[in-house]
């Protein structure tokens, strides 16, 4: 591990719009266990990571800090839609609509 497990999974978990003890629940561990990953104190088992999965979180991401590659049958079709428009964008534009999401994704 690269030590930044902790800040992804978070990161990860903060996405979803969760507390760490729905997050938690998800994984089926208590907030507390939650708390000890988060902070790298601890690591999850591998059914941990198999469940989190499953509600969308992108475990190779918050292992080793790569992105997994999304393939087209895995968007839905406004998502292929807005992937679409947005390549359609100029480069400032494409660089407004990052910031724009990226603030939404923040708060």
């Amino acid at each position: 591990m690269d030590g930044l497990f902790g800040a992804r999974l978070k990161e990860q978990r903060k996405v979803l719009g969760l507390s760490q003890q729905d997050f938690g629940a998800i994984g089926g561990v208590a907030a507390n266990a939650q708390v000890h990953y988060e902070s790298g104190a601890r690591m999850p088992k591998s059914d941990y990571l198999i469940a989190i999965r499953r509600k969308g979180v992108d475990v190779l991401y918050v292992l080793t800090g790569e992105r997994t590659a999304l393939s087209s049958d895995a968007l839905t079709d406004k998502e292929t839609l807005i992937i679409n428009h947005y390549r359609g964008l100029g480069g400032l534009d494409q660089e407004a609509i990052a910031q724009i999401t990226s603030s939404l994704s923040d708060s």
